[in-house]
């Protein structure tokens, strides 16, 4: 039977690629039953009922899904963030991080409005970016109009799924405006088939752009922790999980405990303070939350 990967869905549609073609199906009732939902992104095998009319028999296996925006199989997110209007937020930075990490979803940071900031705001910015390239994040930096945009982006795209987030008022609507008209060229056909402009419903859907996918509608617009454990939460701080071996307790929390290399290193300034602030605070966020309880038959 063939397969394809779903495209876009839509009112109990979807829209599934395969080969350069899109196919419109349904999902076979039996998936409600079993408490499956396909997802954009998701790989699927499918039965043709009429010509492009079928019915999705099989959902792949995963290897990651979001809630919000609904979509699987996410390899990277471009976490947009401006220089100014609105400020630069480091903790805002931290939280989108940790929340990406959580989803083994690959995080690229993208720092806009370049143009409107001056010598002081780039200074800071710049120290910022050094150090999270340190620790092996890629840094991009542009503004509105920037002609090399699509160039800068482009060997992030190629081979991937790539979805956007960042805070209200950063410039994400800009950065697709400029990579969308390349994506519809590249996706003509895809996108009459698929109905593009004919729905003022926004959702989510995968378009192609250099040899990868983006995701039209931004994404991660729950920042919550409500799927991290106290445990976990120093995986998702790249730079403290790295030295976390060297703390004397195992599974050490990094709060009180006695030899505690992060703590160590926050203290030399080898971690800035930020970081470990950061991470105080959504520790406490997670210690906070109310415990949640297992239904049992």
């Amino acid at each position: 039977m063939p397969e394809g990967q779903i495209r876009k869905a839509i009112s109990g549609y979807y829209y599934v690629e395969n080969d350069g073609e899109i196919i419109q199906c349904r999902g076979r009732g039996v998936f409600r039953n079993r408490g499956i939902h396909p997802l954009v992104g998701d790989f699927v095998t499918y039965v043709r009922v009429e010509d492009n009319d079928a019915t999705v028999t099989e959902v792949h296996e995963r290897f990651n899904e979001l809630v919000r925006p609904p979509i699987s199989n996410v390899h990277q997110a471009l976490l947009v963030f401006s220089i100014v209007e609105p400020a630069f937020s480091l903790y805002l930075l931290d939280r989108f991080l940790v929340v990406v990490e959580s989803f083994d979803v690959k995080p690229i940071i993208c720092l806009t409005k370049k143009d409107l900031a001056n010598a002081d705001e780039l200074k800071m910015v710049a120290e910022s970016a050094a150090y999270y390239k340190k620790i092996g994040y890629d840094v991009i930096e542009t503004f509105i109009d920037d002609p090399q945009l699509t160039d800068l982006l482009k060997p992030y795209f190629e081979g991937k799924t790539t979805v956007l987030a960042g805070q209200s008022g950063v410039g994400k609507s800009t950065l697709l405006n400029t990579v969308l008209p390349v994506l519809e060229l590249k996706t003509g056909v895809i996108s009459e088939a698929l109905g593009r402009g004919k729905h003022t419903t926004r959702h989510v859907e995968l378009l192609e752009i250099s040899g990868g996918l983006v995701a039209d509608t931004p994404g991660f617009s729950s920042l919550e922790f409500d799927h991290i454990e106290k445990e976990e939460l120093s995986h998702y701080f790249v730079d403290m999980d790295e030295v976390a071996p060297n703390c004397r307790f195992r599974g050490c929390l990094h709060l009180k405990e006695p030899k505690c290399a992060v703590k160590e290193l926050v203290e030399t300034g080898e971690i800035p303070r930020h970081r470990y602030d950061h991470y105080l605070q959504f520790m406490q966020e997670i210690l906070d939350r109310k415990p949640r309880y297992e239904k049992h038959d």
